[in-house]
């Protein structure tokens, strides 16, 4: 007696199918919908640009973020508000309040310096009895430009926050355009072009450096100027008539000239950082990938003609891939 085994299908197909890859190519027509790697980042970067629209209750429509942040310029705390973080006004005013009440202290106790200063320079004083008055004002000079620059900060800081929490409907652009406007470096943080920052900053602060260097020169040969010309015989300037009217004229107005001219540049640097941010963001969707080709392959071409209808013939094609 014989027996015949036969294989059971169910399983011959479960192996037969264990066996295949995992993944199957793909046909033709499903390859050629696949995205290209500059409509993945295109789409990539819309999802993170596009918010819902927040309507909030206090407010009858949502405000578009350059509104907000002008509001917040003028009403400090507004963006905080608005953003539903009233938490954070508190300290807002805490500290652009302190730093601003110590900062005219200290200027306060800087003029009354000067003014003496002022007054024993006309006097002829020796340096000896200018020296003490002279490292007061220093000291309270400084006191007064770290607690200024203090309350600025927190002032501007408070309303990039509400740029940054801002909950409407904005995209990149617009976004690291207003931070730009509202802080000069910020757009270029907000895009992620972190060396450019240093280069803002450095430039910022050069400029403003040779902009009080040249206002202080200013006011030095000002104030000789004016008492050389006053036609008093008992003041004299620091200089102790060394120099001539004509001289000093001279010499302020270089001063004058070299200040104003730098105060431009400043606001042409302050400008170009603007356009540096807009710009960037609009090129963070620029293609510089491998994907850029030009081919030029043989191809079969449908002609129309009025005698035989359709006719085939043979060309060429010149085809780019971006």
């Amino acid at each position: 007696m014989r027996t015949q085994i036969v294989p059971d299908s169910s399983s011959f197909a479960s192996d037969s199918l264990a066996q295949l890859p995992d993944t199957l190519p793909s046909s033709p027509a499903e390859s050629d919908t696949l995205p290209s790697p500059r409509e993945k980042r295109r789409q990539a970067r819309l999802e993170r640009d596009t918010v819902t629209v927040r309507y909030s209750k206090l407010f009858r429509d949502t405000l578009p973020i350059s509104r907000v942040c002008a509001l917040s310029a003028v009403a400090p705390g507004f963006g905080q508000l608005y953003n539903k973080q009233a938490w954070k006004i508190p300290i807002l005013y805490g500290t652009v309040a302190t730093t601003a009440y110590f900062g005219f202290q200290q200027n306060g106790k800087y003029r009354d310096c000067k003014r003496q200063y002022d007054a024993l320079k006309r006097q002829n004083a020796s340096q000896t009895e200018l020296d003490p008055i002279q490292s007061d004002m220093i000291k309270y000079n400084t006191g007064r430009s770290l607690l200024f620059i203090g309350a600025i900060a927190s002032y501007i800081y408070f309303i990039g926050d509400a740029a940054l929490n801002y909950q409407g409907e904005v995209n990149s652009v617009k976004k690291a355009t207003t931070l730009s406007t509202i802080c000069p470096g910020a757009g270029q943080i907000y895009n992620r072009s972190y060396w450019k920052m240093p280069i803002i900053l450095g430039g910022m602060a050069t400029m403003g450096f040779v902009i009080d260097f040249n206002n202080r020169g200013y006011e030095r040969f000002k104030l000789a100027y004016d008492l050389v010309t006053d036609d008093n015989p008992e003041t004299v300037d620091e200089f102790n008539g060394r120099y001539s009217a004509e001289y000093l004229r001279k010499m302020k107005n270089n001063y004058r000239r070299n200040r104003d001219l730098c105060i431009i540049i400043t606001a042409g640097l302050y400008l170009l950082n603007i356009v540096d941010a807009h710009v960037d963001a609009h090129l963070k969707d620029y293609d510089i990938s491998d994907d850029l080709a030009m081919t030029l392959e043989p191809t079969i071409v449908n002609m129309y003609t009025m005698r035989s209808s359709n006719v085939r013939g043979v060309g060429l094609s010149f085809k780019v891939n971006f």
